[in-house]
């Protein structure tokens, strides 16, 4: 796109002559608009170029007696003439810089500017719809924190959403300089500002303003940039400002599947009030593989066509529910049939059947279950398929899984011990494999051995040893791990 002078003369097929004068329009000048030489009275803007397409050279110097209001500004505006002898022999003398192509007349330079310019004009036009359209979709899926992140990429750079407090609801690409300068620049703070260039956008306006938009690129395509934040920041306007009577469901859902799982009466109780007349509900986790899926609005989905009550709410990458029995066959097929083969895009844990009254162990079990199908890569894994769970930790006493679970505390109350616990999940899993547990855990493989090392150091294991091994896992299992 013709957006610079340099741009606009090699679109017209020309020559660009900078000007002596200091502060003329240099080659990387941003061009504001095209004028014909009659129309031309001052300068638009200070830091762009203004275009003057003059008729001939010698009445554009004709013109040029002294006495002509239009005399002072030439030398900050971009004098546009047909090539030609005159025009080569003109130019040193020439007060600004000037713009040399090959036409015959002034009317038609000026038309052929006009034309370049409003192809270009088209085509941001159409950047900037093509890029609402998208943070439109992801504002839908993301938030607020979706919008900042697709306009940070949009525009090669860093933007940063602060509420009219100064703290930030949102940031993407940012770091606290960033922060600390979009802060000053959006409440005209007296500090030195590191990044230069930022562009401040209000969101809402004068007592309904609601946060400021600051943003910074790499790129000059100022004013499609310009264009695309103003259209980020109504969307903003509108996302932080909406009753999201959606996440007022999900809290009440959330509230009442606690009081579900507690058990008791109360809980069969507020199981009939919300539509559920079977006496046994079996529990489910399901996740996916990508973000890109909406686990929350495919469950509910779901759920509608199977004709079953929204017993579920979400967890922090999983939704987690009950589900009658005679409908979970229908659940476990939608789950199998998403995505495509052979990498499923679900994983879909199912616990055992249970009382209305009693249907936390359940929950549990899908917790396991759904972890086991992460483990396994698998779509599907219910719990009662899992024998070295349901035959060993369902008939431990409570003493003894509470005497299990305590062998992993030397690793527990380290302040590392998140990840050491982390670390031999994936380690056991991987089944001793290093290369495959250091990928699942996104660290270099000697990093993965010294913990190993340090974990059998503080617990007296060999895990090497298939015993230690197995008494691991089960103590993990006792634990209540889940790993990540």
């Amino acid at each position: 796109m013709a957006r610079d002078l340099l741009a606009l003369a090699a679109a017209l097929g020309g020559s660009l002559h900078p000007g002596p004068a200091p502060g003329a329009p240099g080659p990387a000048t941003l061009v504001d608009g095209a004028l014909h030489w009659r129309d031309f009275t001052l300068i638009g803007h200070p830091t762009y170029a203004t275009v003057v397409a003059a008729d001939r050279l010698d009445l554009a110097a004709s013109s040029l007696d002294g006495s002509d209001r239009r005399l002072p500004f030439l030398p900050h505006a971009v004098l546009a003439l047909p090539d030609s002898e005159l025009a080569r022999e003109w130019l040193p003398s020439a007060p600004g810089t000037v713009l040399l192509a090959p036409v015959s007349t002034g009317e038609l330079l000026h038309a052929r500017l006009t034309a370049v310019l409003a192809q270009d004009q088209a085509a941001e036009d159409r950047a900037v719809t093509l890029g609402t359209k998208v943070l439109t979709q992801v504002a839908r899926r993301g938030g607020a924190a979706a919008i900042v992140n697709e306009l940070a990429s949009r525009v090669d750079g860093w933007a940063v959403l602060l509420d009219t407090h100064g703290q930030t609801i949102a940031t993407s690409g940012a770091g606290s300089l960033h922060v600390a300068d979009a802060a000053a620049v959006a409440f005209n703070r007296p500090v030195r500002v590191r990044h230069p260039g930022l562009q401040v956008h209000p969101v809402g306006l004068g007592e309904d303003l609601t946060a400021y938009l600051v943003f910074s690129s790499r790129s000059g395509r100022e004013s499609t940039h310009r264009d695309l934040a103003a259209q980020a920041a109504a969307l903003l306007d509108l996302v932080l400002r909406r009753q999201d009577h959606s996440a007022t469901e999900r809290l009440g859902r959330e509230v009442m599947m606690s009081t579900v799982l507690a058990g008791g009466a109360e809980a069969a109780a507020l199981l009939r009030r919300w539509g559920v007349r079977e006496e046994r509900l079996v529990g489910f986790e399901l996740s996916s593989r990508s973000q890109a899926v909406d686990v929350e609005r495919l469950v509910r989905r779901w759920f509608d066509a199977l004709g079953a009550p929204h017993l579920f709410t979400m967890g922090q990458d999983a939704a987690k529910g009950l589900i009658a029995e005679e409908r979970l066959a229908g659940l476990e097929a939608r789950a199998e049939e998403f995505g495509t083969p052979p990498r499923p895009a679900l994983r879909l844990g199912v616990g055992s059947a249970r009382p209305v009254d009693a249907l936390g162990p359940s929950a549990v079990e899908a917790r396991e279950a759904h972890q086991s199908a992460v483990d396994a890569a698998v779509t599907v894994r219910r719990y009662h398929r899992m024998p070295s769970v349901e035959y060993v930790m369902d008939r431990l006493p409570a003493t003894d899984g509470a005497r299990l679970a305590s062998l992993l505390d030397p690793l527990a109350l380290r302040p590392d011990g998140e990840e050491l616990l982390r670390t031999l999940r994936a380690y056991l899993v991987a089944n001793g494999a290093w290369s495959a547990a250091s990928r699942t855990l996104g660290v270099h493989r000697q990093t993965l051995m010294n913990r190993v090392a340090s974990i059998e150091e503080l617990t007296g294991w060999d895990l090497g040893d298939i015993d230690a091994r197995t008494g691991a896992w089960l103590a993990l299992r006792a634990r209540g791990i889940s790993g990540s």
